[in-house]
């Protein structure tokens, strides 16, 4: 069975380019969020608030499509926020910024926990963090044709994200600190590498 290494953190703070860095010095496969290619991601983008809760089901299902096709391999694979970020975050996101109902978060979370019946949870979560300055930073050079987050969320994603953390920490949890870190990341893989091999 493939092992399963998921990055999570705030939007702008790089997990895209961190994947893609630690794949190709790792050898590893990369699953990543296909913003561009979600239909209702697209539509969701442009206004049409009605398709919130298509989008999320459909990446919650996607999540979960990438997750048993790692599991089925017999390599590494590492996705960028995944499942997990998917439901605790931006389901969440969505239902405090009035995208979601109640009852639409109520699916998500059955969902969710319909599919982690089935799928094992990570092998390893690295949560990627930087000071809210340069994660700001980083979020203005974003070059995204679909950008679901907004500047002004990256307040709101990280209380979300701590409150995840502290209440369900997921388990191993490597937290990665890559405010001076470049678009290598070299300090930080080997640091991945290393919690890898020990």
């Amino acid at each position: 069975m493939g092992k399963l290494i998921t990055v999570v953190g705030n939007s702008g703070v790089g997990k895209t380019t961190f994947v893609k860095a630690l794949c190709a010095v790792g050898g590893f496969t990369n699953m990543l969020e296909q913003h561009i290619e979600r239909p209702f991601q697209q539509l969701f983008a442009q206004g049409l608030y009605r398709y919130a809760l298509t989008n999320q089901v459909d990446y919650l299902l996607l999540r979960a499509e990438q997750e048993l096709d790692i599991r089925r391999s017999q390599g590494t694979g590492v996705v960028d926020g995944g499942l997990e970020q998917d439901f605790h975050i931006f389901t969440h996101l969505f239902y405090q910024k009035g995208f979601l109902s109640q009852a639409e978060v109520e699916l998500c979370e059955r969902l969710y926990f319909f599919y982690r019946e089935i799928l094992p949870l990570p092998d390893l979560t690295i949560w990627l963090q930087a000071s809210r300055d340069v994660i700001t930073e980083r979020f203005a050079r974003r070059e995204r044709s679909i950008q679901i987050a907004q500047v002004d969320d990256l307040r709101l994603i990280d209380d979300l994200l701590r409150d995840w953390m502290s209440t369900t920490p997921p388990n191993p949890l490597l937290i990665l600190d890559v405010t001076t870190e470049d678009i290598s990341y070299r300090t930080a893989i080997a640091k991945v590498l290393n919690t890898i091999s020990s």
